[in-house]
């Protein structure tokens, strides 16, 4: 028996490994906006674009000193060297207060907005756009000299400076609204296509029902025309039959396939070679090694032949693999309670009558009605239907009145009760009465819950049933 294979599920980890990675984009654009070059300027002071500036600040805030242009320069392009390009950048550039640079060595005044190269960086380098155009402020009267050169048309006359930090907080903040928005707008698509392949998934349920239906209805054929695995079984379950040399060894169910049988025997039985452990309570023999009916019976005493007819293999459905697993009906001590989706539940009972009536025809069975009008299943022809038993005829010996304590008792099947629906009051006193202990001896089969049923088996929509006693889950019959 195949163990059940556990469910794939998505991690956490996957699920969110998209989102990671627009995180570490959004992480590299920032970075890219923090250090690399926000604007040019242009060379010559023109155009209209975003340029890089230097702001004099007033020396009361600057702690008493005035900058110059070799201190600009050292700040902001870390060599003061390069004053020089400053003062050709700003040279006769008109400033907020209508002053204007005419020479290298002339005092910056307070709120003069400097042009500074492209390569300018430091925390006093600020961004600021043309908003204007300018003229050049005329020389101061009494300089000497040629007059500096005219600026070029579209020259700006004013700058609107914009902090480093803020640009970069604005780009980051419209990124993470995009990136926000994306993924709210995947979530929504995703809840769309989950609901559209659940639509999907509701329209094909008819069609994988009947599927499935016919699937069980083929394997209910199978089981009644395949009689060779019937033989097999009966010859396993005689090498566990009591002889003069060792005692029984209790067989709960077995499964017969081509290569070979498995059975489930008690946890504290071991056999021995070829039989294998495969689980806790499961052991296999290899097809190779012959059974009892292929040696030919050579131990067979009245000891193993009580113990066979009182044995009754019933096949309850097909594993995962398709293969057939018997349960020894004389080992459900009373009453089996079969459980869960109502129909297939039905269809368990109903094939374990099927099964009881190809191997012990004439067995007589008895249906009580359940108090809830469900309506009662239909009795094969080779079984015995009896309208009424008398619990007290047929009452065992008084030695055999006990509860058995632990693990199931061998029950012989001498009868059936067969109950629809879940008994309640007389039909639960009948059912104890017939099936309990120390009542009449009889197997009962409901198809419901039943207090004291040492067997409970669990069905589903699927058309599967579980045998928890067992750990395997079987396609029943239809």
């Amino acid at each position: 028996m195949a163990r059940p294979r556990p469910a794939h599920r998505i991690t956490r980890r996957g699920r969110h490994r998209p989102l990671r990675a627009v995180a570490l984009v959004l992480l590299g654009l920032l970075a890219l906006l923090g250090t690399g070059p926000q604007a040019r300027a242009d060379g010559g002071g023109g155009g209209g674009g975003t340029i890089k500036v230097f702001v004099v600040k007033d020396p009361a805030v600057s702690g008493g000193q005035l900058a110059t242009l070799q201190s600009v320069a050292a700040g902001t392009l870390g060599d003061a060297a390069r004053a020089g390009e400053i003062f050709t950048l700003n040279r006769s550039l008109a400033q907020p207060d209508g002053a204007a640079l005419t020479d290298p060595g002339e005092p910056l005044h307070p709120g003069w907005i400097l042009r500074l190269p492209d390569d300018a960086s430091g925390p006093d380098v600020q961004l600021a756009r043309d908003t204007s155009t300018q003229q050049a402020a005329p020389p101061p009267a009494g300089q000497g000299g040629a007059p500096a050169p005219p600026p070029a048309a579209g020259q700006p006359a004013a700058l609107l400076t914009l902090p480093l930090p803020a640009v970069v907080a604005g780009a980051g903040a419209v990124l993470l609204a995009l990136v926000t928005t994306g993924i709210v707008a995947r979530r929504r698509v995703g809840r769309g296509l989950a609901a559209l392949r659940r639509a999907v998934h509701r329209l094909g349920g008819p069609a994988r029902r009947r599927r499935r239906l016919l699937a069980r209805r083929a394997l209910g054929a199978r089981f009644a025309a395949d009689a060779e695995t019937v033989r097999r079984a009966i010859g396993t379950l005689a090498e566990f039959a009591p002889t003069r040399h060792r005692a029984e060894t209790p067989v709960h169910a077995l499964r017969v396939d081509g290569a070979g049988v498995t059975v489930w025997v008690p946890s504290a039985d071991t056999l021995e070679e070829p039989w294998q452990n495969i689980a806790d309570t499961r052991w296999r023999r290899p097809s190779t090694t012959t059974g009892w009916l292929e040696r030919g019976g050579t131990e067979t005493g009245s000891m193993s032949l009580a113990a066979l007819d009182a044995a009754c293999l019933v096949r309850v459905g097909a594993d995962d693999d398709g293969e057939p697993v018997f349960v020894d009906m004389s080992r459900l001590d009373g009453v089996l309670s079969v459980t869960g989706d109502d129909a297939v539940a039905r269809d368990v009972v109903r094939n374990l009558l099927a099964e009881v009536a190809r191997s012990r025809p004439r067995t007589p069975v008895t249906v009580l009605r359940a108090a809830d009008g469900t309506p009662p299943l239909a009795v094969p022809a080779a079984l015995q239907e009896v309208t009424r038993i008398e619990p007290g005829g047929t009452r065992p010996p008084e030695a055999a009145r006990r509860t058995v304590v632990g693990a199931a008792a061998r029950r012989p099947v001498k009868g059936l009760v067969v109950v629809a629906g879940t008994p309640t009051g007389r039909e639960a006193a009948e059912l104890a009465a017939l099936c309990g202990p120390g009542g009449a001896g009889w197997t009962g089969l409901v198809c419901g819950e039943a207090n004291g049923a040492h067997w409970r088996w669990y069905t589903d929509a699927h058309g599967s049933v579980r045998i928890p006693v067992l750990g395997t889950r079987l396609t029943v019959p239809a």
